[in-house]
C-alpha cells in the first residue's frame, strides 16, 4: 500500500484498515502538516470523540537507579543532583492520590525509579494500591519496571488496573539508549502485565537522535503489542546525562509525530507526556490533531502543566475529561 491522498487514508481508516510496516509511508514524514494534521483529527474524532484523559504521576522511589539509561536524571552513574528517597510512606502518597481526585484527574501513578521494584519496598506499594483502592474512586496505574508475574497479580488484586511500561524507541536504536537490560526484557514485561489482565501504557522519547524510520518501527511496534495508552515524550536534555546538549525538537516535529502516531494506531490514546511546552500553545494544537490524553500536574523530572490549566484549556477547546468528582 503506497500512501498517496492522506484525507482518503483518514476514510479508510475509519472504515478499518490499517497501516502496516510494509507499507509505503514515506509521504508521512513530508507532506505538509496541515494536511497530516487533518486527517489525524478525522481519525480521532471517530474513535476518541471529545474525550481527553488525564492521569498525574507521583514519583514513589528516587534515584540510585542502576540502570544506565542516556536519558535518564534518576541513573546512579549520572551526575544530575537529583533528590534521592526510598518508597514514600503510604498517608503521603494517599494524599496525592485524593488531591488528583478532587482536582478532576481520570487516574493516578506512582512510578519508581530502578529496574525494579522488589521486597519490602513492593510490599508497601502494595499496601498503598490498597488504600487507595478502598477509599478513592480513580482508576490506579503502576509503573515499578521489570517486575514478575506474580507481582502483576500482586497489582491487579490490588486494585491496579493499568502498567506503564515504555519500549523508549526501536529496537534498532534502543542499545544506543541503554546497555544494562534489552529492548526484548521491556517486551517480555508488557505481554506478561497484559496476560495478568492490565492495561499497558506504553510509548517512548523522541529526539534522542533516533531518525523517522525509528519512530515509525516504535509505532508499529506498540500497533503490534495492542497498546491502548501511548506516551509521547519529546526530550528535555537533562544536565548531567549523555544527551545534556542534544537541541529540543521544534515544536512542529513533534506535532508531525503525534499525528503519525495517531494514523498508526487510531483507536490508542496519544498521550502528551514531557516536552509539552515545547508545542504550540502548551498542547493545544495537538489536542486538536491526534492527542487523545496527557499527563498533567507535576510531572518526574521536567516541568508540567497544573491540572487546572488542563482543564481548563480542555474546555476552551470544547474537549472533555469526563470526570465524576467526588467528594473524598
Amino acid at each position: 500500500m503506497k500512501i498517496t491522498n492522506l484525507s482518503a487514508l483518514a476514510k479508510e481508516i475509519i472504515e478499518g484498515a490499517r497501516l502496516k510496516p510494509e507499507d509505503d509511508l514515506s509521504l508521512l514524514p513530508e507532506a505538509p502538516l496541515e494536511e497530516l494534521q487533518a486527517a489525524a483529527s478525522e481519525v480521532q474524532g471517530a474513535f476518541c470523540g471529545n474525550h481527553v484523559d488525564l492521569c498525574t504521576i507521583l514519583n514513589g522511589r528516587s534515584g540510585r537507579c542502576s540502570e544506565d539509561c542516556k536519558y535518564c536524571a534518576q541513573a546512579a552513574c549520572h551526575h544530575t543532583g537529583i533528590e534521592e528517597y526510598a518508597f514514600l510512606p503510604t498517608e503521603k502518597i494517599l494524599e496525592n492520590a485524593r488531591a488528583n481526585q478532587r482536582a478532576g484527574v481520570n487516574r493516578f501513578a506512582i512510578v519508581t525509579s530502578g529496574r525494579a521494584l522488589q521486597g519490602k519496598e513492593f510490599d508497601l506499594a502494595i499496601a498503598a494500591y490498597e488504600k487507595m483502592r478502598d477509599t478513592l474512586s480513580i482508576d490506579l496505574c503502576a509503573s515499578h519496571g521489570i517486575i514478575g508475574r506474580e507481582q502483576f497479580r500482586r497489582l491487579r488484586k490490588a486494585g491496579v488496573t493499568s502498567y506503564h511500561h515504555n519500549i523508549e524507541t526501536s529496537r534498532r536504536f534502543f542499545p544506543h539508549i541503554c546497555t544494562t537490560h534489552t529492548y526484548e526484557d521491556r517486551i517480555r514485561t508488557i505481554r506478561i502485565a497484559q496476560e495478568e489482565g492490565l492495561c499497558v501504557c506504553s510509548g517512548g522519547i523522541i529526539g534522542m537522535g533516533e531518525n523517522w524510520q525509528d519512530r515509525l518501527d516504535m509505532a508499529f511496534e506498540l500497533q503490534a503489542l495492542g497498546i491502548e495508552s501511548i506516551p509521547i515524550n519529546a526530550l528535555m536534555p537533562i544536565p548531567g546525562t549523555p544527551l545534556a546538549e542534544r537541541q529540543p525538537l521544534a515544536g512542529d516535529e513533534i506535532l508531525r509525530t503525534i499525528a503519525i502516531f495517531r494514523l498508526i494506531n487510531p483507536t490508542a490514546n496519544i498521550r502528551l507526556a514531557a516536552g509539552r511546552k515545547l508545542l504550540p500553545e502548551n498542547g493545544a494544537t495537538a489536542f486538536l490533531h491526534g492527542a487523545s490524553a496527557s499527563i498533567t500536574g507535576n510531572m518526574l523530572t521536567t516541568s508540567g502543566t497544573t491540572i487546572k490549566e488542563d482543564r481548563e484549556m480542555l474546555r476552551r477547546l470544547g474537549l472533555t475529561n469526563d470526570v465524576q468528582m467526588d467528594q473524598v
